[in-house]
């Protein structure tokens, strides 16, 4: 049982680092946004 706790800390740290990773990611799209310049959401119906 002991062995539980070590698990969930590696869970916990693993999700850490995805999220981290995302953000990197995100952060990096945010700084280049040229090709959403000219984007308009379209409707359905179009």
């Amino acid at each position: 049982m002991d062995n539980t706790v070590y698990i969930v800390l590696g869970v916990v740290f693993a999700i850490y680092l995805v999220i981290t990773i995302t953000n990197k990611r995100k952060s990096r799209e945010r700084k280049s946004r040229k090709f959403m310049g000219d984007y308009k959401s379209r409707k359905k119906g179009d």
